[in-house]
């Protein structure tokens, strides 16, 4: 399975894959703006805090890792949409990762999780 490498992506989400991989938890949510919110199969949270409670029961606390196999960008690049495998202690399998970043690119602002 093709792996893109990480030094291709944009830096939050540089960040997010590879403090996934990494187990960071303190990392992951750095990439992350405050007021941030991340939708999981239709379930929504906001905020760091519920994004990290989401990560301590179904992303990093159960160790699942993150390989990329394809990204695609918006016209503007403010929207990047990543082909990953998961594995880990979660779930398993093939999914959609579509991330809205800032303005200024230095922060995801909102995360889609999808099959």
């Amino acid at each position: 399975m093709p792996n893109v490498g990480s030094n291709t992506l944009e830096a939050p989400v540089r960040e997010l894959v590879e403090a996934s991989n990494t187990e960071d938890q303190e990392r992951f949510l750095a990439a992350f703006a405050a007021d941030a919110t991340l939708t999981d199969f239709g379930r929504t949270f906001a905020g760091q805090g519920e994004i990290g409670s989401w990560s301590d029961a179904e992303h990093i606390g159960v160790r699942n890792q993150l390989a990329v196999t394809g990204v695609t960008r918006s016209e503007g690049g403010d929207v990047v949409t990543l082909s990953v495998f998961v594995s880990g202690g979660g779930f398993n399998g093939p999914g959609t990762f579509t991330l809205l970043l800032s303005d200024d690119r230095a922060w995801i602002t909102h995360l889609k999780i999808a099959p």
